[in-house]
């Protein structure tokens, strides 16, 4: 849908300094689109890049009316909110929007194609993109990616929301400058309106998980690397998602991104995360089955230091180093380089 001539504009109000608006941040980060306004009342007129820390240059706005202004060609919806809905008045923005003649770009897991007062809005040549819908043609998986002769990496965590798409992006971005065949493969909504190729796995029935991303790694059978955007945690209650990435993968290797001092599940604050070496065993372990497939070790840490200052942030780093004897580092930060060390040595 998205064309490298778009102009977006990022529908980010209340996000740019919160969890909520994790995709428009990483919008800003990765997109190679031009981002031409960024709409968040709260920072209207701020320095974006003094505001998020991210080196990309663009008006905040204080409305998708003032956004305008700047002529986008798509509105991307860059937060999720509490609930998965937007607000009534963020949705008089979305209309606005479109009558004004822009494309949506929709990851909330309410679809908008399908509303018949947005669509009787559209322009000509302009649409609504759901990302969140399950492809065709899917069928259960069979574990015929373990048959591929290239690197497999997939990212996991000890929690959600721990930074496991930015360390895959990193860690390919770090692949490609060293000229190999390497590709990043988006299991997310936010990968997917970078542009890359992928599923989104939690619009994917249960059954079907597992065979959606073997069909997607099987479709990149020609690359040297892959890495497979993680999603979930197995050791938070909620999640789903980890193993059929597992069992779809068949992942010749596994970065296990952590946030630096966490002890618990983010919102289950009963449910405690177990010391980096337990949580490398427990994935290693359910990753081959006792054997059912190959073993596949955790080759590095990726850590998420992005709360802590310059100082803690490499003490962090060095204790999980000596904590799990595996290399380790914060990929934004400092780079991916050691980590792709680990992976392609």
């Amino acid at each position: 849908m998205l064309k490298a001539e778009d102009r977006v504009a990022i529908l980010l109000h209340d996000g740019l300094q919160s969890s909520k608006g994790k995709t428009g941040l990483s919008l800003l980060r990765y997109s190679e689109l031009a981002i031409v306004a960024v709409v968040d009342r709260q920072f209207a007129g701020q320095d974006l890049e003094q505001i998020t820390g991210i080196a990309r240059q663009a008006p905040i706005v204080a409305s998708v009316e003032e956004a305008i202004a700047y002529q986008p060609t798509v509105l991307s919806i860059g937060i999720a909110p509490s609930g998965g809905a937007l607000p009534d008045e963020w949705m008089l923005e979305i209309r606005q929007a479109i009558a004004s003649g822009l494309s949506i770009v929709n990851g909330l897991h309410t679809a908008m194609s399908t509303d018949p007062e947005l669509a009787n809005l559209l322009h000509a040549d302009r649409w609504i993109w759901d990302v969140r819908r399950e492809p065709q043609g899917l069928s259960v998986g069979t574990g015929a990616a373990g048959k591929l002769s290239n690197r497999r990496v997939l990212t996991v965590g000890t929690d959600m929301s721990v930074g496991k798409m930015s360390a895959s992006l990193e860690l390919n971005q770090a692949a490609k400058a060293r000229g190999m065949r390497s590709t990043f493969l988006a299991t997310g909504q936010t990968g997917l309106m970078l542009g890359h190729d992928g599923v989104p796995l939690d619009a994917v029935r249960v059954d079907f998980a597992a065979g959606a991303i073997e069909q997607l790694v099987m479709r990149h059978a020609d690359a040297e690397i892959v890495w497979v955007e993680g999603q979930g945690s197995l050791m938070n209650p909620a999640s789903t998602a980890t193993l059929p990435l597992l069992r779809g993968t068949q992942p010749t290797h596994l970065v296990l991104v952590h946030r630096a001092g966490q002890s618990h599940i983010y919102n289950v604050p009963d449910v405690p995360i177990p010391p980096l070496p337990k949580v490398i065993q427990v994935y290693e372990t359910i990753a081959a089955a006792g054997g059912a497939f190959a073993e596949t070790k955790v080759a590095a840490i990726a850590l998420n230091t992005h709360h802590l200052d310059l100082t803690a942030a490499k003490a962090a780093i060095e204790q999980a180093q000596a904590e799990t004897g595996l290399p380790c580092t914060d990929v934004i930060r400092f780079g991916a380089e050691s980590l792709l060390d680990a992976i392609v040595s």
